[in-house]
């Protein structure tokens, strides 16, 4: 049976078996956020028209996330 993570190991790609698991867990972590930018980014085009960001909105958005404005 083939070991795959023995082989990076010893191709030099990692140093030892830990660090080829955080390398990818840290490559997972990196895919993850990527693809949940991707659909914000799809839910906020498809969320209508903008309008522009003034201190009015961004007091209105503050109490809807907060719960009130400072």
């Amino acid at each position: 049976m083939r070991d795959p993570i023995g082989e990076r190991v010893r191709g030099g790609e990692h140093g030892n078996a830990s660090g080829y698991r955080r390398d990818r867990v840290r490559r997972e972590k990196q895919a993850q956020a990527v693809r949940r930018f991707r659909l914000l980014i799809a839910d906020g085009l498809e969320s209508g028209e903008g309008r522009p960001l003034t201190p009015q909105v961004v007091d209105e958005l503050r109490v809807q996330v907060l719960g009130s404005a400072e």
